[in-house]
């Protein structure tokens, strides 16, 4: 075992508290200006509030944007869980010509930058589906999330493929089960901590996707990050702005802490 003398134990607890610190207190910034009760954010708050939450929670246009989002999410992690799960089955469970290429297309729209995926998605439907009178719209925005979450399903549940034992399976087609009565009583429950996990990583991913959005959303339709970086513009909103962005970091711990413990449920009890 690597032991550490004291001076480098000290000189690395200080880079951690340093990139700690350069990550979470702006985050925490945000979550205090979110009382500040001055119009226009001023550092420091001099007078705390409520009065933006009671804005926030009664802006129609907020309720819209979160509406969407919450929408768009849905579709797009339904999307995610079914192909995902598809192609991660079809790579593990079969040898085909073609396999590793599939593999690579699977998981490149979320290596792509996010501007490329919506430069070439806005131009496939501006330019290849419109002109034949095929107007995708919001199914459009729908699609455009769910190509880069299906490779959150895809890594969680392929993953988990890999590690099960397929003698089991061997054993109830042998009992005299049916291809259905496998699945879903042996194979499925294997697997769905995975399944789960990676569908509440593709719901988070969705929720916050800014730069696929700005390519592909229709006209006049506004997403949470959409909505939060048009009104940036006007500061005597952005109070508005930090409790909208205080509600969000909350809520995000949700899938994370969720996907983290089902991911730890599904390794022990492999």
């Amino acid at each position: 075992m690597l032991r550490l003398s004291r001076p480098a134990k000290i000189f690395l607890g200080l880079i951690v508290v340093a990139i700690m610190a350069f990550m979470y207190v702006p985050l925490l910034m945000v979550v205090i200006n979110a009382f500040n009760a001055a119009r226009i954010p001023t550092w420091p708050v001099a007078e705390f509030s409520t009065q933006w939450w009671e804005v926030a929670f009664t802006s129609e246009p907020v309720r819209k944007a979160v509406g969407n989002s919450v929408l768009v999410a849905l579709g797009a992690t339904a999307i995610a869980l079914v192909l995902g799960t598809l192609v991660a089955f079809a790579l593990q469970r079969f040898a085909f010509f073609g396999r590793n290429a599939v593999n690579l297309l699977v998981v490149l729209p979320i290596a792509l930058p996010g501007v490329v995926t919506g430069v070439a998605l806005n131009n496939t439907y501006n330019n290849l589906l419109e002109p034949i009178g095929i107007h995708v719209g919001y199914l459009g925005l729908i699609i455009a999330h769910g190509t880069f979450c299906i490779v959150m399903v895809f890594n969680n549940v392929f993953a988990r493929l890999n590690r099960m034992n397929p003698g089991i399976e061997e054993a109830s087609r042998d009992l005299g089960a049916t291809p259905w009565q496998t699945f879903r009583l042996i194979t499925f429950p294997q697997f769905r901590s995975a399944f789960a996990a990676g569908g509440l990583l593709a719901f988070a991913l969705s929720f916050d996707e800014v730069v696929v959005t700005i390519f592909t959303a229709p006209p006049g339709v506004d997403t949470v990050p959409l909505w939060i970086m048009n009104t940036m513009a006007r500061p005597n909103e952005a109070n508005v702005v930090n409790v909208v962005a205080t509600v969000l970091i909350l809520l995000s711990l949700i899938p994370v802490w969720a996907s983290q413990r089902l991911s730890r449920d599904t390794g022990e009890a492999s």
